[in-house]
């Protein structure tokens, strides 16, 4: 009897088609549903908070032009990354990022941990004119984003629209992005974005067990 339902679907072409369309499905999901899960439980952490308006406007800035794909944001565990870029990136790191700026595929240098390693000034000549500053650079210079100002507007819109994906903005904080990014350029939102990588959305380390214990046992 089984053998008649794979002498059937042999000699069928659009059955055949519809069992492997049918198996390629179930096994997809089987991949894909565990991860999908997992990636809804990330929370960041207590102490982290969304992109203020200007850092933002940044954010939206870097992957318009696309930095990203000369740029990740993402330190592997492997030690000759650590001691190049500073602490190996975590998941919750990202939970505010859409999209995230993960990857393995560097033209340019990991950026994960760059906020605060250079001045806000040698962050706008590298974006005006990167040669001027790093000779053998091959990025292109971004002179225009200096000439560009961010729209107050449109960056309201997007925190509305963040908020109901799940970022806490206060009506407060949506009311005042227009006043807090006035007369500011696309040149400062993203210095402001690139100066805040890996410093003010890097989970706080958790203290020792032994330390916590060692503080609530005394009297």
């Amino acid at each position: 009897m089984a053998y008649k339902h794979f002498e059937f679907i042999e000699k069928h072409a659009w059955s055949l088609g519809i069992a492997t369309a049918i198996m390629v499905s179930l096994g997809g999901l089987a991949e894909i549903t565990p991860l999908f899960i997992e990636a809804n439980k990330l929370q960041p952490t207590a102490d982290m908070k969304p992109y203020d308006p200007l850092r933002l406007a940044g954010r939206d800035v870097y992957v318009r032009e696309g930095c990203y794909l000369c740029h990740t944001q993402m330190v592997r565990t492997l030690r000759f990354e650590t001691q190049r870029y500073g602490a190996y990136s975590t998941a919750s790191e990202s939970a505010y990022d859409r999209p995230h700026q993960w990857g393995s595929k560097r033209t340019g240098p990991d950026l994960a941990r760059v906020g605060g390693k250079y001045s806000d000034d040698w962050q706008r000549v590298h974006l005006l004119d990167p040669r001027e500053v790093v000779p053998e650079s091959n990025m292109p210079s971004y002179r225009w984003l200096a000439l560009s100002l961010v729209d107050g507007q449109d960056v309201q819109a997007r925190m509305r629209v963040l908020r109901k994906l799940g970022d806490p903005y206060t009506d407060e904080d949506i009311k005042s992005a227009p006043k807090a990014v006035a007369g500011r350029t696309e040149l400062d939102a993203l210095v402001a974005y690139l100066q805040g990588l890996g410093v003010d959305n890097v989970p706080k380390p958790a203290a020792p067990a032994s330390a916590a214990s060692g503080a609530g046992g005394k009297s």
